[in-house]
């Protein structure tokens, strides 16, 4: 199978090629060459911890094949099926998967960090797999863990403005997080900070 341009961000640019997916940190010729090697070295390094958590956490996502330090590339297993963008219009049941990924990352002190439907796929099976751990990191604070929630909230209504409603509700009612109180009164805090901004 030839090499495939599957997606290209700010920081990276993601190829499948036969049964696995590769994500490529380019050098960014505006940064001190030695800055960018560390820099990008440093995120490889994290992202691939992450896989290697979520596989013990038992979260689908990708499975960490291997890793490139210097050169900044990771490979890791495709994670088949259908974008969560594509689909959760039609199955807000989907998110009751989302909440319960959620929480578990939460309560090891997991930030995704990008919690958007285009960041989940459904797999054939029916279950839900997260994926793109570029900006994922480590944090105890409540502050972050509400700022993932809202996040994800933004997205539901963006993106899924008929059914946001009903998916929050799907979401909440499986993210049983041990701090699940806390957080959603931090999120309180938070989307009302957001709204005075607005």
């Amino acid at each position: 199978m030839p090499r495939e341009e599957i997606s290209r961000g700010a920081e990276a640019v993601i190829y499948r090629e036969d049964h696995h997916v590769t994500k490529a940190r380019p050098r960014k010729t505006y940064r001190h060459p030695q800055l960018d090697a560390m820099l990008r070295k440093q995120r490889t390094r994290k992202e691939a911890k992450v896989l290697q958590q979520l596989k013990k956490l038992r979260i689908p996502g990708p499975t960490l094949l291997d890793t490139d330090d210097k050169q900044a590339i990771i490979m890791m297993s495709d994670v088949t099926g259908e974008r969560l963008r594509d689909v959760l219009d039609d199955d807000t049941g989907l998110c009751e998967h989302i909440g319960r990924h959620v929480a578990t990352l939460h309560d090891h002190d997991l930030i995704h960090g990008d919690l958007t439907t285009s960041n989940m796929i459904r797999r054939p099976d029916g279950s839900v797999a997260l994926i793109d751990f570029g900006l994922t990191f480590h944090s105890t604070r409540i502050e972050d863990k509400a700022v993932d929630l809202h996040l994800f909230r933004q997205a539901l209504k963006s993106k899924h403005h008929a059914v946001a409603d009903e998916a929050w509700k799907r979401f909440l009612k499986s993210y049983h997080s041990k701090q699940k109180k806390t957080v959603l009164q931090r999120l309180r805090v938070v989307e009302k900070r957001g709204r005075n901004k607005a």
